[in-house]
């Protein structure tokens, strides 16, 4: 039902349907919401926090993915080998942790800290913590790390929190969809809010003003055994796709490309797993994402792969990002 609603409002967003007018009223209300809130914060009707190290925000302004936990990680990288002291901080979107916030770590339960986190956590190796209040996260990272900057996954829109960098993720293909705001469309800004960040990142082909980052899913990694082949050794074949993320389309696509017959179940994003929704009665391959896969292991067997995926920057972002990361710390 769920995975119907999410292709219902795809389908209005990303292909014109004439529904979205039955929500252009409380599109307009939203959008009035959104300026009233903005503003209260850029005059201090509200408080924003700062903090004495450097904050890197990675977001976007549209509701699905965009592709934000492929870059965080691509960053995270880059600022190890610079040097830095990089830790993560996210919403922990999901999860059902009694307290917050929550540090995270390789064997956290995706469950308790959400999907994502421990994507990160296994991918990133550095501290991250999560919770609601991005400021109490940052707060509980200052006092148990010695990082000496912050990347935030998400949080583009939580203003409480001041930031030194905004890097805002698109997708090349969908775009803005028809450019509403929500409910009638995918934005949760309006496009303009893209003049105001420091860097627009384009999941695909960029635009002028826009540096292209490429996603590639180049091999399979068994769920199991933890054995690595390329995607070639399942061309030809077909395979149960599995995927609970936000464009399922790009996942399927990544795969289709290698000559991959699929057999596609799609779940919304976030989707909490459970055994019938990745065992079939047959033997084909299971192929599924790597946020997906954090949720699995509890169900399974060498018949599930899922799909790493490293981010390709244009060669143009990386020093760009570092110089105006010194410059932002130096001016602090």
């Amino acid at each position: 039902m769920r995975a119907s609603l999410s292709q219902f409002f795809n389908s209005i967003w990303y292909g014109n349907g004439w529904q979205c007018i039955l929500f252009l009223p409380i599109t307009w209300i939203f959008s009035q919401l959104v300026k009233v809130r903005r503003l209260a914060y850029k005059n201090g009707w509200k408080n924003s926090q700062s903090f004495p190290l450097p904050i890197i925000v990675v977001g976007n302004i549209s509701v699905g993915g965009s592709g934000k936990t492929p870059l965080v990680i691509w960053i995270v990288e880059l600022l190890k080998n610079a040097g830095y002291k990089p830790a993560i901080i996210s919403r922990g979107y999901k999860g059902k942790a009694g307290t917050w916030p929550q540090q995270v770590r390789i064997d956290s339960d995706p469950v308790v800290v959400g999907d994502e986190a421990v994507q990160l956590a296994r991918r990133c190796q550095c501290p991250i913590a999560v919770g609601p209040d991005r400021c109490a996260t940052i707060e509980a990272l200052l006092e148990h790390t010695d990082c000496n900057v912050i990347v935030s996954d998400d949080g583009l829109q939580h203003y409480a929190m001041q930031r030194d960098i905004e890097i805002a993720v698109i997708d090349g293909i969908r775009r803005h969809g028809n450019q509403r705001l929500l409910p009638a469309g995918p934005l949760r800004e309006p496009v303009s809010r893209l003049e105001e960040v420091d860097f627009v990142v384009s999941n695909g082909v960029a635009e002028r003003g826009e540096y292209a980052m490429l996603v590639k899913g180049l091999v399979a990694r068994n769920l199991v055994t933890d054995k690595v082949q390329g995607l070639e050794r399942f061309s030809g074949q077909t395979v149960h796709a599995v995927c609970g993320i936000g464009n399922p389309e790009r996942f399927f696509n990544g795969l289709k490309q290698f000559g991959i017959s699929l057999i596609e179940h799609v779940h919304p994003d976030h989707h909490p797993f459970s055994e019938e929704d990745i065992n079939f009665d047959d033997d084909l391959p299971i192929l599924m994402t790597e946020k997906d896969a954090v949720k699995c292991q509890r169900f399974k067997s060498e018949q599930h792969w899922f799909i790493p995926v490293q981010a390709d920057l244009n060669k143009h972002f990386a020093p760009r990002l570092l110089a105006l990361l010194e410059k932002r710390k130096n001016d602090g």
